[in-house]
C-alpha cells in the first residue's frame, strides 16, 4: 500500500488535497475492492448461449476494460470484442447467488455481433452530468476491419433507458482498417466531445494515432493530430510490469489512449500507452474546425514524464488529472497548478490498471485486468486466482467529483 506522502523517482512530494481527509476515513486502507473475479461470467438469457460460452472457453479473452458508475450507483463494465465469443460488450454488474456477474446493457439485442446498427465492440464510454451515456463503438471484432457503419458514437439516456442518438463516424475520420477508437470525454457546456484513436487496429502494422473532435450542434467530426508524435507510439519503446516484459515476443504498440478534460473545459490532456509523457492542447483550437492543422500540431504542449506508462485517465472538478500507472501498478495524478506528477496509491494486485472514473461520493473507481497476460501468446494467467480481475474504489475527498461537475 502506498500513502501519497513519499516521492516516486523525481516526482514531487506534495500530497493531493483531501489526502489527509481520505486517510481519516480509511485509516488502515485508503482503497478497497468492490468486485473481483478469477474470470468473467454473464447472466445469460438462455442455457444454449452459456453452454457455447463454456464449451469454447470464450471467457479466456473476456477482459473488463472501462468501469463507471451512474448517479443511482449502478456499475457498468465494457468488455471489448478483441476476440471472438464475447457475449456482450457493454454490461451492468448484477448479483446472482451472491456473486457479481455481467448482464448485457442496454439489452442483449443491443449487443448482437454482426449487426452494425447496435454495439459491436465498446472500450471507451462516458456518463455525463445529465446521466447520459456516450458510447464509443470500435466497430471491429477480433481486430478485423470495421464494417461500414459500425464505428459510431451512441448516446443513451440512462434515466429514461432509451436511445437519444447514434452517429456513424465517417471512414475518412476513423479509417476502418487501422482505427482503434479508445476513449471519450464530453463537454456539454461548449457542445463538443473528444475521442482518442490509438491507431492500433491493424496488429503487426504501423500505428496511425490521432484525436477526433465531435461538434454536437453540427454533428460533424474532425480528425486532428493524425500521426503526430504525441498520438503515436514511441519508437522501439519497451516496458515491464513486475520485471515481466509486456508482450515478450513482440513489443506492444498503442498510440493515443488516455484522455482527460479539465474542469473548465479549456485543456485537453492525453497520452499514448507506449510512452510515458503527458500532453495537452488548448480546446479553443479544437473547437474551431477552421483552425489550420499545422497550428494545432504546433500547439501541443509536452508536460513531461509521468514516470510510468498509462492506459486510462480522468480529471476531477478540482483541477487534477488522475492516470493509471501500468509500470507503477496503481494510480497517479498530475497537478496543473504546480506542473507536477504524484503517485497516489499502488498495490501488487493492480496488474494493468485500465480505466478510472468518479462516483458521486468523493471516490475514484478503477479496475485492473491483466491485459498484458490475457493477450500474451501463449496466455499467462492462473485462472484459479480469485483476484485476476478487480474493481477498486479509493476515497479522495468529500467534494471531489468528475470534471463534468466542475
Amino acid at each position: 500500500m502506498y500513502i501519497p506522502y513519499h516521492p516516486m523517482g523525481m516526482q514531487q512530494q506534495t500530497a493531493l488535497p483531501h489526502a489527509r481527509e481520505a486517510q481519516a476515513h480509511h485509516p488502515t486502507s485508503p482503497y478497497q475492492m468492490l468486485f473481483h473475479w478469477n474470470r468473467l461470467d454473464w447472466n445469460f438469457p438462455n442455457a444454449a448461449m452459456k453452454q457455447r460460452f463454456e464449451l469454447h472457453q470464450y471467457w479466456k479473452h473476456c477482459m473488463p476494460a472501462g468501469v463507471k458508475v451512474d448517479r443511482r450507483g449502478r456499475f457498468y463494465v465494457s468488455v471489448p470484442r478483441w476476440a471472438e465469443g464475447v457475449p456482450a460488450t457493454l454490461n451492468t454488474i448484477v448479483m446472482v447467488n451472491g456473486k457479481p456477474v455481467l448482464d448485457a446493457f442496454p439489452s442483449w439485442e443491443w449487443n448482437t455481433p454482426g449487426d452494425v446498427r447496435v454495439l459491436q465492440s465498446v472500450l471507451g464510454y462516458e456518463i455525463d452530468e445529465h446521466n447520459r451515456m456516450w458510447i464509443l463503438d470500435q466497430g471491429k471484432i477480433a481486430y478485423n476491419t470495421s464494417p461500414e457503419g459500425s464505428q459510431k458514437l451512441v448516446i443513451w439516456d440512462l434515466n429514461a433507458n432509451r436511445l437519444i442518438d447514434s452517429m456513424v463516424i465517417p471512414d475518412d475520420i476513423a479509417p476502418p482498417r487501422t482505427s482503434f477508437l479508445n476513449d471519450i470525454v464530453v463537454d456539454n457546456r461548449n457542445g463538443y466531445a473528444y475521442i482518442t484513436d490509438s491507431g492500433s487496429g491493424w496488429p503487426d502494422h504501423e500505428v496511425y494515432g490521432g484525436i477526433i473532435v465531435y461538434n454536437m450542434r453540427t454533428k460533424r467530426f474532425r480528425r486532428v493530430l493524425d500521426s503526430h508524435y504525441s498520438t503515436q507510439d514511441v519508437p522501439r519503446f519497451r516496458f515491464e510490469i513486475d520485471t515481466e516484459p509486456v508482450y515478450r515476443n513482440k513489443p506492444v504498440r498503442i498510440g493515443a489512449d488516455g484522455i482527460a478534460l479539465s474542469a473548465d473545459r479549456e485543456t485537453l490532456f492525453y497520452c499514448q500507452v507506449t510512452g510515458r509523457n503527458l500532453y495537452a492542447i488548448d480546446t479553443g483550437l479544437l473547437r474551431n474546425f477552421d483552425t489550420p492543422d499545422h497550428i494545432i500540431r504546433n500547439s501541443v504542449q509536452a508536460l513531461g514524464s509521468k514516470g510510468t506508462t498509462t492506459d486510462g485517465m480522468h480529471a476531477d472538478n478540482q483541477g487534477h488529472v488522475f492516470y493509471t500507472m501500468l509500470e507503477g501498478k496503481g494510480i497517479g495524478y498530475y497537478s496543473p497548478c504546480t506542473r507536477s506528477f504524484h503517485k497516489l496509491l499502488s498495490d501488487d494486485r493492480m496488474l494493468w490498471v485500465d480505466g478510472v472514473a468518479f462516483d458521486q461520493r468523493g471516490s475514484i473507481i478503477f479496475n485492473n485486468n491483466r491485459l498484458h497476460r490475457m493477450f500474451e501468446e501463449p496466455q499467462n494467467i492462473d485462472w484459479d486466482d480469485p483476484y485476476n480481475l478487480i474493481i477498486w474504489r479509493a476515497y479522495i475527498g468529500r467534494d471531489v467529483k468528475s470534471y463534468l461537475y466542475g
